[in-house]
């Protein structure tokens, strides 16, 4: 895998993904775009997001919306690591069983997601979920 971050101006940057696709990260605390840390933190939600809903999918849960709310912690001091990254699922469906929902969330937290397992060397990961009912 491949990437390229090239200067735009100011605390500007454009990255350009391998895949052709562009973003913009800002290193003033997120005035134009997101920071490279919310970028992680996004980063985070999306992978494990992908992996609940494919594995309901692949399980023939009637699955119709997943959302994951991340709330995070910091060091005080540089660098400014993440301490502490929760994932909040609230995965709607109809007819969804919590026993699997619960089990697509224990298996992108401990096998699937390469983002969160990567980020638990240094931060404590958790993960909670709620459903819906559509």
């Amino acid at each position: 895998m491949q990437a390229r971050v090239k200067w735009v101006e100011g605390m500007t940057f454009l990255g350009d993904s391998a895949s052709g696709h562009q973003v913009l990260m800002d290193g003033n605390s997120g005035d134009n775009a997101p920071s490279p840390m919310e970028m992680l933190l996004m980063a985070a939600g999306g992978c494990s997001s992908i992996d609940v809903v494919s594995i309901l999918q692949k399980g023939r849960h009637d699955v119709t919306d997943c959302e994951v709310k991340l709330t995070s912690e910091r060091r005080e001091e540089a660098p400014r690591l993440f301490t502490r990254i929760h994932l909040h699922f609230v995965v709607t469906g109809k007819g969804l069983k919590e026993s699997a929902v619960a089990r697509a969330v224990e298996l992108t937290a401990e096998k699937y997601c390469s983002v969160t397992l990567m980020l638990e060397k240094a931060a404590e990961i958790s993960h909670s979920y709620e459903i819906i009912e559509a």
